[in-house]
């Protein structure tokens, strides 16, 4: 069926969403054949796109599909039959929850939804507390308003792996017509958690203190950005005798994120009204999570200015912390486990090590660690996990990022260096001391539609075949995660990664590129690491790099 007919059978359909409805009658032919040329794609982290009419968007009806899809999934591991959901602040998030919740319950799934938006960690720990066969978190992460998405969890609360996720797309694949899947959102197999179920999770989080802190003299600014870690993170802090300070115009659940200019913790305008707060009171931290609370991003205040801390140096900084502070206190495991991923920063790496860790990387995905985590269950210890793109987990009794745990651990942390008189910035410049100035970025290519689609895979592909060449860098080793297989000059050898479309280019002075099409927006990230004998050494050569990267990128 190709896009006009797809187009015909939805616009035809008597018992559209009227709202949909509109939408489809206002189409143009370009518009039309971009919601339905293809169906919206199910993959490894579920689904995430725009919201709106059409096969190729996020509705209620793509929804009930996956669903259903997930359901027989679920029914065929001949388990308990029990799925957990929860949702963000989006725009539908907590319709498309509780119609996931029916199209289960129709099929005979007992479903534990939460009655009002709550974290991703918090969804991943409801799966293990009621000993579900899978989970269903609503939520597009820190992508624009106009996006929603579906991720999926297995019953240790990580997000499908690869493995997984293919029966899952094979069921939906099988599933033609949107309109005629059952539901029961009155379903007495649907059982309601409420705020009474907080107390459970928060008790857990607290047992990754490790320094008991008699004076809590600091000021910390924290902002949900209008989603779900408003009716956590700060009753957590103040249960702990924390100075907090939400920013209360981004308390409110908001599906519009009417009072922040960016709902992604990776951009500093998401920080604005945080900073506005900060500078009023004096305050010493600003702490910002993503709608659905699983990505922590920090703002820090040294000499009387506030300095922004990227993904990699917030992980760096608290694995550093957590290894050198149980190692004081004798509580770092023999045979501890520190997981990172292939674009996060190498620094990781070699902390862990320091401390006798053993470290495994994996692709990028919190998916990957959370399998690993489940791997080393009765060898080995869970000490960290972290990726660059600001999250990380301390603490495995849940399998996803989680930035409650990290904003807790960001609060002890600033609070152990305050006692020093010094803040993590004197901390963060210690680290570089001893390990090495480690600076990293990642470049975004934002390529949406079918040429964008084109435009990616186009450049995937020359890059596979010509070499990323830095002008007087000698490239040591490829890997090509697609083809399964890492070049060095010695010869080729077997890549021990789930196939992913990932290229990533090492060279001999210990610097590397990636590139990688995102899995859960419409662009190409490149990520770019560098090491110098300065941090100004260090980003000289970064600069030369994205000089290098974007000129190519334009010859293309």
């Amino acid at each position: 069926m190709d896009y006009i007919q797809k187009y015909q059978s939805w616009v035809n359909y008597e018992a559209l969403d009227s709202t949909l409805k509109t939408e489809l009658l206002q189409m143009n032919d370009a518009q039309k054949e971009d919601a339905f040329y293809v169906d919206i794609e199910f993959g490894t982290g579920g689904i995430r796109g725009l919201m709106g009419a059409g096969t190729n968007r996020v509705n209620v009806y793509t929804i009930m599909r996956a669903t259903l899809g997930f359901s027989r999934y679920i029914l065929s591991l001949k388990r308990h039959k029990k799925v957990a959901i929860s949702y963000d602040n989006r725009l539908n998030s907590s319709a498309f929850a509780l119609r996931a919740a029916g199209v289960l319950a129709a099929q005979g799934i007992e479903v534990y939804i939460t009655k009002n938006l709550r974290p991703t960690p918090y969804l991943s720990y409801m799966v293990r507390t009621f000993d579900c066969d899978g989970g269903i978190m609503i939520t597009a992460s820190h992508n624009p308003k106009a996006y929603n998405g579906y991720k999926v969890y297995d019953e240790t609360g990580c997000q499908l792996v690869p493995r997984l996720a293919d029966i899952v797309i094979q069921e939906i694949q099988t599933i033609e017509d949107y309109f005629q899947i059952p539901f029961d959102e009155s379903s007495p197999l649907i059982h309601w958690v409420d705020e009474a179920f907080d107390q459970q999770y928060l008790e857990q989080v607290k047992t990754i203190q490790i320094e008991k802190l008699d004076k809590k003299p600091l000021k910390f600014v924290y902002s949900p950005l209008h989603g779900a870690g408003g009716p956590i993170v700060p009753n957590l802090l103040k249960s702990l005798g924390y100075d907090v300070y939400p920013v209360e115009s981004q308390m409110v659940n908001d599906p519009n994120f009417g009072a922040t200019a960016s709902s992604n913790p990776e951009e500093k305008l998401a920080y604005e009204g945080a900073l506005a707060l900060a500078k009023q009171i004096q305050g010493d931290l600003v702490l910002v999570t993503d709608p659905d609370a699983d990505r922590l991003g920090v703002m820090v205040k040294h000499q009387g200015k506030y300095h922004f801390l990227s993904g990699n140096q917030t992980a760096s900084l608290t694995l550093y912390y957590v290894l050198s502070r149980k190692q004081a206190h004798g509580l770092l495991p023999k045979n501890g486990y520190v997981f990172t991923t292939n674009v996060t920063t190498p620094l990781i790496e070699k902390i862990a090590k320091s401390f006798d860790m053993t470290v495994e990387t994996t692709l990028t995905g919190f998916k990957f660690i959370g399998e690993k985590a489940k791997a080393i269950e009765g060898s080995g210890v869970y000490v960290f996990g972290c990726e660059e793109s600001y999250g990380s987990l301390i603490s495995d009794f849940v399998r996803d990022k989680d930035a409650v745990q990290a904003v807790y651990m960001l609060c002890e942390m600033a609070t152990f260096m305050a006692e020093k008189h010094q803040t993590l910035i004197d901390l963060m410049n210690t680290v570089y001391e001893q390990y090495g100035y480690f600076v990293e970025e990642t470049l975004n290519l934002n390529l949406s539609g079918i040429e964008g689609k084109k435009r990616i895979e186009s450049l995937m592909t020359y890059f596979r075949n010509n070499r990323l060449s830095i002008k007087n860098k000698e490239i040591v080793q490829i890997d090509d995660v697609l083809k399964q297989q890492t070049w060095r000059k010695t010869g080729v050898e077997p890549l021990n990664y789930p196939v992913s479309n990932v290229l990533k280019f090492y060279y001999r002075d210990g610097s590397w590129i990636v590139l990688r099409p995102s899995g859960t927006e419409p662009k190409l990230k490149i990520y770019m690491s560098v090491v110098g004998q300065t941090k100004a050494m260090a980003e000289e050569t970064l600069e030369n790099y994205k000089l290098t990267v974007q000129g190519l990128l334009g010859q293309i």
